[in-house]
């Protein structure tokens, strides 16, 4: 089916697929859409997530790769994308409805968004030919560059899905995506004065820290129970919140190359090894970390500049019991909800968040939002691939 005849159906049922930071496997929804942009109605079918082998993992969070070796992997990982995109098929056909096309985010293996003095770039894994091949369905995908290429950070383009969903015609709220990297967008009743950015740090330190105690022995601590037991270690927090980016004002975005446990962490943590922590300091030293800058981000950033009604939760993240409450304690002036009381799962955001930006292309809307990106205008994101 071309675009046309699928921009004319009444309703479009569309897979959407991510991987973020903190490379744990991929997310994944099935979703009825109608209509586009502030006339969008979604409706969440089914969400699922598929883990990564280790094999995968483990060549995803290497620090170094060669080009042939990452040209393999772009491949292998479409493989591992088609087969979460057959899992959302067999949903759908349970469900009755005929998948119409998928939209992927791939997995980020760079992202160099626009410095002082510095040169953009994107590189995502997760071949679309490979997942269209497989999968009989076009593929929309690749939807940095765009934003990226009229001088936007190329992230987060997720806030474009955050106003879609959340918006209300009579107050703004705050969507806060706790992920591999933790993400905030003032969700504002125009597109015109939406704020969105990443804030830094998220489930990838928080993980990655327990990674690197262990050698591996264990993938983090999702419920906060390391956390919660633990005692502050007062100068390693001191110096992961000096990390410069947290300082840095928005438009603005990050990766795992700054905020994985290999260059947050590393040393960090070895340099302390020794000294009579344990791991349960180390872990609550991080997940207070992760915290305090969403905290700060919104005092510095937000809350000078808009009224904030409530705040929604969502992501991985925020099953960690010792962040949330962190969380309540510093912004205890917010009301809190989860995405869950939307009816989006808080895993099924990021998901839903790339079906939307596939319906968007679909529909010939523009869904950067230059003023949250930094872009000089708004264009329409991603490239289809036929299958």
């Amino acid at each position: 089916m071309d675009t046309g005849a699928l921009r004319g159906k009444k309703e479009r049922y569309v897979i959407g697929l991510t991987s973020d930071a903190a490379c744990q496997g991929v997310e994944m929804a099935l979703a009825r859409i109608k209509g586009s942009g502030a006339d969008l109605h979604l409706k969440l079918i089914a969400h699922d997530f598929l883990p990564y082998e280790p094999g995968i993992r483990t060549r995803l969070t290497g620090v170094r790769i060669n080009a042939r070796d990452l040209a393999i992997l772009n491949f292998d990982l479409a493989e591992v994308f088609a087969t979460a995109a057959r899992r959302m098929m067999r949903q759908a056909e349970e469900a009755k409805v005929e998948p119409d096309l998928i939209g992927s985010m791939g997995h980020t293996a760079a992202h160099a968004p626009i410095r002082t003095d510095s040169h953009p770039g994107e590189l995502t894994l997760g071949e679309s030919a490979v997942l269209a091949r497989r999968t009989g369905l076009p593929v929309v995908s690749d939807f940095p560059p765009r934003d990226m290429a009229v001088g936007g950070q190329g992230a987060p383009l997720e806030a474009y899905a955050d106003w879609v969903l959340f918006r209300r015609i009579d107050r703004s709220v705050l969507s806060l995506h706790i992920g591999g990297l933790s993400r905030m967008t003032v969700v504002t009743p125009s597109t015109d004065n939406v704020m969105a950015f990443h804030v830094g740090p998220g489930a990838a330190a928080m993980d990655g820290a327990v990674q690197l105690l262990t050698g591996g022995g264990h993938q983090g601590d999702p419920e906060g129970a390391m956390a919660s037991r633990g005692v502050v270690i007062d100068e390693f927090l001191d110096l992961l919140l000096e990390h410069p980016f947290l300082n840095r004002v928005p438009p603005k975005s990050t990766s795992r190359e700054e905020f994985g446990p290999d260059n947050y962490l590393r040393e960090a943590i070895s340099a302390r090894k020794g000294l009579n922590h344990h791991m349960d300091d180390f872990s609550a030293t991080v997940t207070t970390a992760v915290a305090f800058s969403i905290i700060r981000a919104y005092t510095r950033f937000v809350k000078p500049h808009h009224t904030i009604a409530r705040l929604i939760l969502s992501g991985p993240g925020t099953a960690n019991a010792a962040l949330v409450a962190h969380l309540r304690n510093g912004l205890g002036e917010l009301v809190f909800r989860k995405s869950d009381d939307y009816g989006l799962p808080g895993k099924s955001l990021a998901p839903v968040a790339a079906a939307i930006l596939a319906n968007e292309y679909i529909c010939g809307v523009s869904a950067n939002l230059p003023h949250a990106t930094g872009a000089r205008h708004a264009v329409r994101l991603g490239t289809l691939t036929r299958p």
